[in-house]
């Protein structure tokens, strides 16, 4: 019995997972089209399905929104009772229907028409009355459904929710949509948080931030490392123009092969020009550099190139940045 639970588990997956493949080759010039139409309407977009699509016309609404896109979700049948209102001509509707000829929708598509709105399709049956009213129609259609009956859509929405995401991520790739845009729709809760924190919110400052003198002895650079409790020091020039840092691993490095190392001055062992963070800078953003910089500590500069403070990999960690 369990054996065959986990079959058919994975005959599921397969069978949704081909769904998906099977977009591929569909992705061509009326894809370009619906994102075009979407990307420059003046209004918003008004997403409808009912049913399971309507879940799925919910969702796909709501990743619109969250991503830069105005976009509202309109119930089908409801529409046909008084929602309708909701829609203007400069809106554009993306409607989501495997069948495409709901009894609804014979109902509601003519009326999107009188309105002057545009209509993108995603549907299973490109011959409907869906697809002959709209101006750009997206095959979303599946082979079989996941379900045994065939009856249940499974396979059919995975592939539409899909077709969707790729509409918005290509939608959010042309507005140029950021994280800090992300963040400014995401205020609430960790996400938020995460999103919104910057680098001086979390940065070292004061004793916390050892700076240091290019001409300071290594062993003088150690003590204040140590009292600041840090990995690394900041070094200046004499105008406190950024000019290195000392870590760890400089430490480590040149204590191998230099007996001299503790009376050497910092500047002549210390790395030249390294990463630097700006203030401003989402914490987000700085935890990326370090990971593909692959260090653990860097100097933070203000807009004028001054070090003003020290980020450690840790404090990034506790404020919940990963």
């Amino acid at each position: 019995m369990k054996m065959n639970m986990l079959k058919r588990a994975k005959e599921v997956l397969d069978i949704e997972a081909q769904a998906i493949k099977n977009l591929k080759p569909r992705i061509g010039n009326n894809f370009i089209k619906a994102v075009d139409l979407v990307f420059k309407t003046k209004g918003r977009v008004v997403v409808s399905g009912m049913g399971k699509t309507g879940i799925i016309a919910q969702k796909f609404s709501a990743t619109l929104a969250s991503t830069g896109t105005p976009s509202l979700f309109l119930h089908t049948a409801e529409a046909i009772h008084g929602d309708l209102g909701k829609v203007t001509s400069e809106d554009i509707v993306i409607i989501i229907s495997n069948s495409g000829s709901t009894e609804e929708m014979r109902q509601l598509l003519p009326l999107l028409k009188k309105i002057g709105s545009k209509i993108v399709a995603l549907t299973g049956n490109v011959k409907s009355v869906l697809a002959k009213y709209s101006d750009v129609v997206l095959d979303v259609s599946v082979k079989k459904e996941a379900c045994p009956l065939g009856l249940a859509p499974t396979a059919s929405t995975t592939a539409t929710l899909a077709m969707a995401d790729a509409l918005a991520v290509c939608l959010l790739e042309l507005k140029g949509f950021k994280e800090r845009d992300f963040a400014f729709y995401h205020p609430g809760g960790a996400l938020g948080r995460r999103l919104f924190l910057k680098v001086e919110d979390i940065m070292r400052r004061g004793t916390a931030n050892p700076v240091v003198l290019e001409d300071r002895k290594v062993s003088e650079v150690l003590l204040k490392i140590t009292q600041a409790r840090a990995g690394s020091a900041t070094v200046v020039d004499r105008n406190g123009k950024l000019k290195g840092i000392f870590t760890d691993g400089d430490l480590r490095r040149h204590l191998e092969t230099d007996p001299e190392l503790p009376r050497r001055k910092v500047g002549e062992v210390m790395t030249k020009g390294p990463s630097v963070v700006n203030k401003d800078m989402l914490a987000a953003e700085a935890m990326r550099i370090l990971q593909q910089k692959r260090i653990d500590e860097v100097p933070v500069v203000d807009a004028n190139g001054k070090p003003v403070g020290l980020l450690d990999v840790q404090d990034l960690l506790k404020a919940g940045v990963v």
